[in-house]
């Protein structure tokens, strides 16, 4: 039985994977759960699997825990850590929100855990000092992504040296084929109805930017050391080929199934295996036609903002994922519009001075000093509307 610690659980990823492990209760024990301040649901997952310990974030809602649990309850980041690196867990599920999971999935990994990350954001401001601990410590990175679950699948069994390209698909969020115009006054309601997918509201509103995209190219750089130039994204608005890779003899072979992120996340919790009846099977009859654009990259500027963070190198990965999620939580409150979003991350961009990755110190520095520019440029166009 595969005993697993599940860094997020009250989130969209967090759940899900809670719910493949009840269908499959037989194969998983569940040994830890993390949360940030749901009170609520956690005692409800806390009771229904029988965690060995959990861990929060708020430490208001950790004195609420001690005294209604019979378990270790851990507090803030250093909790969230302890459980992450827990000796009795076999794998661990990183699925917390934004940078705030990048020192537990590093806990994860220099504890030499089997990991399934679900937050990418680790692998973009981190990716090659999370890469190197691996190497160091024997941990294995089980993508979770669809995207990255897409190709990691379609590369199993496949000689790397062959590999011409990763082409990721996007379905295009709510807003493909508007203008920059036209989404000049779009609402935060109208960025969470995504056509697709259940996710949770930040990366919602990337899928709707297509941040998410540019952020998911920074990270399969990571995941499967391919070079920028080579790795292509288009708008797939079906959401049923989750990611394809192309092969130098010009064959392509592609991952599909219906948009359901437990697929993604059955298969890194039972690799190699695969469980019965995960998901919906595709009715590839009713599809009608699955068709492919590019991306609009004058609307919609994320994506190139990525490719040219990735390609800088260095700190300017994090400072673009720091500065779009002050960005995304300033479009969340009602303080900027939609269009405010990527002018924020260019101006954090352009004003930050690229260091060299010496250290998750360094990042750390990079994501501190881009949050409070991000946050100073929120507050000047909300004080002047």
């Amino acid at each position: 039985m595969k005993r697993i610690a599940i860094l997020g659980s009250t989130g969209s990823i967090g759940q899900s994977a809670l719910d493949v492990v009840a269908r499959h209760s037989d194969r998983f024990k569940v040994v830890g759960l993390t949360a940030h301040a749901n009170v609520e649901l956690l005692l409800k997952q806390v009771e229904e699997f029988g965690p060995e310990a959990v861990a929060v974030t708020n430490g208001g809602v950790a004195a609420e825990l001690k005294r209604k649990l019979d378990i270790p309850v851990h507090e803030g980041q250093e909790g969230i850590c302890e459980v992450a690196s827990n000796k009795d867990a076999d794998f661990v599920l990183s699925a917390i929100v934004g940078s705030a999971g990048l020192l537990p999935t590093l806990a994860a990994v220099r504890a030499g855990k089997t990991i399934g990350l679900a937050n990418k954001e680790t692998l973009v401001a981190a990716g090659d000092i999370v890469i190197e601990e691996a190497q160091k410590s024997g941990a294995k990175i089980l993508p979770v992504d669809s995207e990255h679950s897409a190709v990691f699948q379609c590369l199993e069994g496949q000689d790397r040296k062959f590999l011409r390209k990763v082409i990721l698909t996007a379905s295009g969020g709510p807003f493909m084929g508007k203008s920059a115009e036209e989404l000049r006054d779009v609402t935060p309601a109208d960025a969470l109805n995504h056509p697709s997918w259940s996710m949770g509201k930040k990366i919602t509103v990337d899928s709707a930017t297509l941040m998410n995209k540019g952020l998911e190219v920074i990270e399969a750089h990571h995941l499967f050391g391919v070079s920028p130039e080579n790795i292509e994204v288009l708008i797939h608005p079906q959401s049923i080929i989750h990611s394809m890779v192309e092969f130098t003899d010009g064959s392509c072979i592609a991952q599909l199934s219906v948009p359901d992120m437990r697929g993604a996340i059955a298969y890194a919790l039972s690799y190699p295996e695969r469980l019965e009846g995960v998901i919906e099977a595709l009715d590839l009859p009713s599809l009608g036609q699955l068709t492919f654009q590019k991306p609009d990259i004058k609307s919609f500027p994320c994506l190139s903002y990525a490719y040219d963070a990735l390609s800088e190198g260095g700190t300017m990965p994090a400072v673009l994922n720091a500065a779009n999620e002050i960005a995304v939580e300033g479009f969340l409150a009602g303080r900027i519009r939609f269009n405010d979003i990527p002018a924020i991350i260019k101006k954090v961009m352009n004003s930050h001075e690229k260091t060299a990755m010496s250290g998750i110190e360094t990042v750390l520095k990079a994501d501190a000093w881009a949050r409070e520019h991000a946050m100073k440029l929120v507050e000047s166009i909300e004080a002047s509307t």
